[in-house]
């Protein structure tokens, strides 16, 4: 593993760091074997290649937590609402919705819709994909998204049976949810993998084996007809798609892209269409050396280094804060990935929807000098030193950005006398270790799931589960979030979850690091790409120059009973 070439954290050791990262990146780049070249494409057909950064664990969404998977399933299942190309929420299965007036009760109304094979979507698909995410037997990692429905948690715990969930099917057209407090963002969590719908009836007749491209059936724009492990997986046009003749692109395969420099290259061929990471100190070379095809916007996400509870250094808080404020936030966004990242001292980044954000720590403001001196006086008090130094080992993704800022990282704390080792993993293992806590130090990154300051901090309650990786637990932390749950004022909410956060930032129970901007690298010739705060990109709403229109999505027109927001 490469490390700092000069112990002080000077700018002279900093810039052979660079050197050291950069020389590796390209060694790495000529290694790698040529890609297969454009996958052909039926005459007349419009296809689109598109690199998906990593190989799905799963093509089921209850099973799945990526936002590489994400993208596949986006394309074909579609939940109660759905993402626009801007990824803002417009109906999907429901045509309209209402809300009772405490907030609590929502009825969806749905639209005449049948899956791929031709069977109608129904309530009651709706109400067995719900009660099936929450079963323990599904083991599901995504479940706690879902206890704001009233029954939900027990049902997770093992302690109540599926069919006590607040969900229920008024009729083959209409789904009620009751909620266990009040969510006027339910609509765009709606949009999410964790609320789309698994046809019922194919389920139960194949089991976890449903998702298999042989027997996977879809109710969105596309269906999922190949799966070849570590090349691609293959989605083609869905016919019996609600809208099937405003969809333009017939073909979609998703490749998996873990080498974003081996990726662009792609692109620049035209093997792929558009790839959907770009590897930030690239940024810059790439807008010259290919106009047009560099598309980066504001992200709601943030990385971050969660400290894993159960190695016996971290029950510590002297420790986990000193690691902490040991990190060169500036150095890392400003001259390693020089993307437009920016330094995060807290969790949830600006741009959130009614997110009032805490005060950053007193020490956010201090010298890189001072934040080491005190990074040695903290680790001194907990019994580390030259004569005993702190070993400590970093597992992390092997994509681009934390290929670059691990190394750093690394030697900012071997400045503050910590001997840190690195461990790289192909993102999904990784996840997977971080999930059965398989770590000591886990770089990971948290992109929104819906535009509301709850989909950060849900990820530290005590009841999360597998997605709390260092097994945070506080029961200030988790009062907070209860009551902001159960306040209707909207101010006062944001209130509460601004106390919420800087009760765990004051924990250090992770290191926030950098909040992300998105990046992709989109050929020219695609139409219908619309950069948006969550990076969600719709192939239904893209096309290809010279082959058709490109599509948007209407805008939510309100009928007699409109929904609630």
């Amino acid at each position: 593993m490469l490390r700092r070439p000069i112990e002080a954290a000077g700018r002279a050791g900093r810039n052979l760091l660079i050197i050291a990262i950069l020389g590796a990146a390209v060694f790495a780049q000529g290694c790698t074997p040529k890609p297969a070249a454009r996958a052909p494409c039926p005459a007349g057909a419009v296809c689109l290649q598109i690199g998906n950064n990593s190989e799905p664990i799963s093509l089921d969404p209850h099973k799945t937590t990526g936002t590489w998977e994400h993208r596949i399933l986006l394309d074909n299942l579609i939940g109660l609402t759905q993402v626009a190309a801007d990824a803002s929420a417009i109906p999907g299965m429901a045509e309209r919705w209402t809300t009772s007036p405490d907030g609590l009760v929502w009825t969806f109304y749905l639209r005449d819709a049948v899956w791929s094979d031709g069977v109608p979507v129904t309530a009651d698909d709706f109400v067995f994909s719900f009660r099936r995410i929450l079963m323990p037997s599904t083991a599901s990692e995504y479940a706690s998204l879902l206890y704001l429905i009233k029954g939900a948690q027990p049902i997770a715990d093992g302690k109540a049976a599926p069919e006590t969930l607040g969900v229920r099917a008024v009729s083959p057209k209409i789904v009620e949810i009751t909620l266990s407090h009040p969510a006027p963002y339910l609509p765009q969590l709606a949009t999410h993998q964790t609320m789309m719908p698994v046809p019922k009836h194919v389920v139960e007749k194949w089991g976890d084996a449903w998702s298999k491209p042989e027997h996977f059936v879809s109710n969105g724009p596309y269906r999922i007809t190949a799966w070849r492990l570590g090349d691609y997986v293959k989605a083609v046009k869905n016919p019996r798609f609600f809208e099937a003749d405003k969809v333009c692109v017939d073909q979609v395969y998703y490749y998996p892209t873990t080498d974003a420099v081996s990726a662009e290259r792609r692109v620049k061929r035209g093997e792929l269409d558009f790839n959907t990471d770009i590897q930030s100190n690239r940024i810059a070379f790439l807008k010259k050396e290919m106009p047009g095809y560099v598309r980066t916007h504001t992200y709601l996400g943030v990385s971050y280094l969660a400290f894993n509870t159960h190695v016996p250094a971290f029950k510590d808080k002297r420790v986990r804060q000193a690691l902490n404020m040991a990190i060169d936030r500036d150095f890392i966004t400003g001259k390693l990935l020089r993307g437009g990242q920016s330094p995060a001292y807290t969790f949830i980044p600006p741009g959130v929807a009614g997110y009032v954000p805490p005060a950053k720590p007193g020490w956010a403001s201090w010298t890189l000098e001072q934040r080491q001196a005190e990074a040695r006086r903290l680790l001194a008090a907990a019994g580390y030193g030259p004569k005993n130094p702190l070993k400590v080992e970093i597992k992390h993704r092997n994509s681009a950005d934390p290929s670059l800022v691990m190394p750093a990282i690394q030697a900012d704390w071997k400045a503050v006398g910590v001997d840190a080792t690195l461990q790289q993993n192909e993102s999904q293992i990784a996840y997977a270790a971080y999930r059965s806590r398989d770590f000591q130090v886990a770089d990971a990154a948290w992109i929104a799931d819906f535009n509301d300051p709850i989909s950060f901090l849900y990820l530290m309650m005590s009841s999360t589960g597998a997605q709390n990786y260092g097994d945070y637990k506080s029961a200030a932390f988790d009062a907070l979030v209860a009551k902001s749950d159960s306040e209707p004022d909207a101010s006062k909410r944001a209130q509460y979850l601004a106390q919420a956060e800087a009760t765990m930032l004051n924990d250090s129970t992770v290191a926030p690091t950098f909040f992300y901007v998105n990046k992709n690298l989109v050929s020219p010739k695609v139409t219908g790409f619309v950069d948006n705060l969550v990076d969600w990109h719709p192939t239904r709403f893209m096309c290809v120059k010279g082959k058709g229109p490109a599509v948007t999505a209407q805008p939510f027109a309100r009928g007699p009973a409109p929904p609630h927001s």
